[in-house]
């Protein structure tokens, strides 16, 4: 008579694999590019992408402050010329009338 091994499962009678049980498609069971790439490796990919995100937020503050100080001439040019004043001026002068 043939033993039987102890500590192990016996097989069930329902021996479908992981793959046939999700549809029919297969999955890759292969390491993520987390567990492939080095510590290193990902410190230095982090460290590259939050120095790209903090050049891009200096550039967009940087043509904000540039439009506004554009403005800012631009309406002290407006206020120097006498004929852009009349035509935009309340008519009835204001508290003085």
């Amino acid at each position: 008579m043939a033993k039987k091994k102890k500590g192990g499962c016996p097989p069930s009678g329902n021996s479908r694999s992981k793959t046939e049980e999700s549809g029919g498609k297969q999955q890759e069971s292969g390491a993520t590019l987390k567990e492939l790439l080095g510590a290193d490796v990902l410190g230095k990919l982090k460290a590259q992408a939050d120095e790209l995100k903090r050049t891009e937020a200096e550039a967009i503050e940087r043509k904000r402050q540039e439009a506004e100080e554009a403005k800012r001439k631009e309406q002290k040019l407006r206020e120097n010329d006498f004929a852009y004043l009349l035509e935009n001026s309340k008519p009835g002068g204001g508290k003085y009338s």
